[in-house]
Formats: C-alpha cells, sequence, structure tokens
C-alpha cells in the first residue's frame, strides 16, 4: 500500500445504546480506491459517512496523511479536504456551471478561476456541452456527473461516495464508472465507496473491504479476497462476482473487467 492518506483506530458507533460498527483499525492509502461492500444494513454507508466526518463516532485515533486529528477541534479543518458525492446528486436547481463552482466560491475563489477549473472537470467527466443547462433538465448519468465535477473540482485529498450509481441503468452505470477510475488517478485523489453492486467493485477498486453485522469480516485486492473468502458473506458475494464476470464475458467485455 502507499503512504498511508486515511487511517482510523477503534471506530465505534452507537444508536439508541446498540453497538452497530465497530471496526479496530482501517487504512486506506494515497491514491487508492478502496470499496466497501455488504448485504444490506451491514454498516457500508455508516462507515463511509463516519471516515467522512458525517454522523457522531467514536474513535481511538484519526489520521490524516500521516497525521494525527484532534477531534472535534480539527472536523471542519478536515471536512475541508473531503469532497462526499451521494446516490442523489443534491444539485440546485440553477445552471450546471454554478453548480460546478459553489464550492469554489464559498471558499472565496474568483468567479473567473472558479469557472475555469470547472470547465476542466466538466470535460474530464464528458459534461462540458452541458454547461449551459439548469440542472432539472439533466439525466440521472448527467446529474452524476455533475455533481462529481463538483466534488473533484474542490481538489479534495479523499472523495467519499455513498452508492452513488445505484439509481443509474446498467450502461450509465458502467460508462460513468469507466470513466471516473480514467481521471481518478491524474486527480490524486484517495477514494471511499460504498456500494452494494459488484459490478462497481470490478471495475473500480484497488481494495475491497466487506462488511457483515457492524465488522470488517475481510480486506483485500478484489481476485485475491474473492479467491479465498474467509466467511460465508463474502462466498455468497463470490458467487455473486462469478455470475456478474460471466455476464460481462457474455457482453463481450473480456475476462478483464478493468
Amino acid at each position: 500500500m502507499n503512504r498511508e492518506a486515511i487511517r482510523v483506530a477503534g471506530l465505534e458507533v452507537w444508536r439508541a445504546g446498540k453497538l452497530v460498527l465497530a471496526v479496530p483499525e482501517l487504512a486506506v492509502g494515497e491514491g487508492e480506491v478502496l470499496a466497501l461492500i455488504g448485504p444490506n444494513g451491514s454498516g457500508k454507508s455508516t462507515l463511509l459517512q463516519a471516515l467522512a466526518l458525517l454522523l457522531p463516532a467514536r474513535m481511538e485515533g484519526y489520521w490524516l496523511a500521516g497525521r494525527q486529528a484532534q477531534l472535534p477541534e480539527e472536523e471542519l479543518a478536515l471536512r475541508r479536504q473531503m469532497a462526499v458525492v451521494f446516490q442523489q446528486p443534491l444539485l440546485l436547481n440553477a445552471g450546471v456551471m454554478e453548480n460546478v463552482t459553489l464550492g469554489l466560491r464559498f471558499r472565496g475563489m474568483p468567479r473567473d478561476e472558479a469557472e475555469q477549473r470547472a470547465a476542466v472537470w466538466l470535460e474530464k467527466l464528458g459534461v462540458a456541452a452541458l454547461v449551459g443547462r439548469r440542472a432539472h433538465t439533466l439525466s440521472g448519468g448527467e446529474a452524476q456527473r455533475v455533481s462529481l465535477a463538483r466534488a473533484l473540482v474542490l481538489e479534495p485529498r479523499l472523495l467519499f461516495l455513498d452508492e452513488p450509481f445505484g439509481a443509474l441503468d446498467l450502461l450509465t452505470r458502467e460508462a460513468l464508472i469507466r470513466d471516473l477510475r480514467r481521471v481518478l488517478p491524474g486527480a490524486g485523489v484517495t477514494t471511499l465507496f460504498a456500494t452494494h453492486d459488484y459490478l462497481e467493485v470490478l471495475l473500480l477498486a484497488d481494495r475491497v473491504a466487506v462488511l457483515d453485522r457492524g465488522e470488517v469480516v475481510q480486506l483485500g485486492e478484489p481476485e485475491a479476497l474473492f479467491a479465498k473468502p474467509a466467511s460465508p458473506t463474502v462466498r455468497e458475494l463470490t458467487r455473486a462476482a462469478d455470475e456478474m464476470l460471466q455476464a460481462l464475458r457474455d457482453r463481450g467485455v473480456g475476462g478483464q473487467a478493468r
């Protein structure tokens, strides 16, 4: 693994007096794409949002780029180094350019500079032609591309994706994931994404963390992890992965999804 981008120790999330997530330790390397996968209710989104400091959690330690943070005192400063994209794009009812430059404008960047940076990401994500459109006129795939541009234009250290492709049809989802995989290495961003769809893991992830009942039950590279499943949950995912790989081969994608 590359130098650590983020590491947590002793992470716990409690709800109504019940422990719903317990992760003794988790580290993600700089530039890495880590998938969080597991059954519904396994804790994928809870872990993602806890790491993004979007929900209360107990942590023995939280390190960003090798430096231990002091929480909650530094929470705001840390969150300025992160960007989050959810399943629903949550765009303003405004123009595409206004949406993509929103975060930069909040940070005081001059309009001209913000629009120049936004134009670069709109081009990279294949939606430059939509710059004159308003958000409510976009398709689901177009809106999610704009939402990703709005996140990446901030040049975050960490990008959190909470099932951002789940509402898209198969072809739209696959095209968007492939484009995202193409642009992420040049962005220098570490990415964590929660998903229930193994196709997204095949196309995007460097490593996979499998969650079950609020615990990480296996962690590793997709091929190695699914070759030696360590639990019934991972074995079930292995079967789904085999079916997905066969479906990809039947469509002419071939044995390698990435």
